[in-house]
Formats: C-alpha cells, structure tokens, sequence
C-alpha cells in the first residue's frame, strides 16, 4: 500500500501532523468507517466517515463520526440550502479522484465545501481516510478543519 497520496501530500504541503494506520480493508461490510474501527481496535467514534453530498445540487464533502448518520434537513442549514442528498458513488469517485471506501477529505480532485459534524470535536485525535481502502489518517478535528477551511455544524 502507497504510504503517498493526494491525502497525505495535502497535509505535508500544510505542515499538518498525522500519523498514518493501516487496517484490512472489508469491501462487503455493512459499515465501512465501523469496520475501520474495528480493524484499528478504536472507537466507532473516532473514524470520521467522509461521504459526498449534493446541497441544492451543489456538491460538498461532509464528515461525521462512523457511528452516527448524517441528517439531510441539518446537513442542507448548515451547507445553506434547502435540501440535501447522498451523491451517486460513481459521481462521488469522478469529483473527489478516490474510490468510494477510499475517499479522504484531503487531496480532492476539485476542492468542494467542506463541513465537520461538531461531535468529531470530542476526541483529541479522529481518524480520516487517508485516500486508499484500508488506509487512514490520524490527526486532530482542529487540524482536519483547519487545512480544509471546513464549516463545524451539527450535521446528524
């Protein structure tokens, strides 16, 4: 596994600390971020999912802690809009240059909006993709905002 990605260079570029962790990746699991815990023996908390969204049709890259899901009418306040919905995973792949359970929220292909449910801010550390399946990044929710310019709200 590529210990470089768009990701990491992303967080080198910004003087980010990070630490990377790699775990056995499970396609057929039924949640991907809780199976990441798992595998790296950590709280289903403390990996942050990143999923690509649609507000008003306009796309922005949410992150909530795996153990919670994200609330499309709280998602759509905080990004400004009216509505909000999953994007289609192939449309998620084409605009972020990741494969879906690989997508980090560093590095995209086109930078989007960012938000960060406020919850993420319990832990000291979380753990993000890292931009390849089974790998992630583990940094501070400060830090994580911070280089992506990310919006804090209650998302779920």
């Amino acid at each position: 596994m590529a210990k470089k990605t768009p990701a990491t260079n992303m967080l080198d570029a910004a003087g980010i600390a990070y630490s990377l962790h790699t775990y056995d990746y499970d396609p057929n699991a039924e949640r991907i971020g809780l199976q990441a815990a798992e595998s790296l023996g950590v709280a289903g908390g403390s990996v942050v999912k990143t999923l690509m969204a649609l507000v008003d049709g306009k796309p922005v890259c949410v992150m909530v802690p795996s153990d919670r899901e994200v609330n499309m009418k709280k998602l759509a306040a905080a990004a400004g809009g009216k509505s909000a919905q999953m994007m289609k995973p192939a449309d998620a792949e084409r605009l972020s240059g990741y494969h879906v359970g690989g997508i980090s929220p560093f590095g995209q292909k086109r930078a989007v909006p960012a938000l960060m449910d406020r919850d993420a801010f319990a832990l000291a550390e979380i753990f993000l993709n890292g931009g390849q399946r089974g790998l992630q990044i583990k940094l501070t929710p400060a830090d994580a905002v911070s280089v992506l310019k990310a919006s804090v709200a209650a998302l779920t």
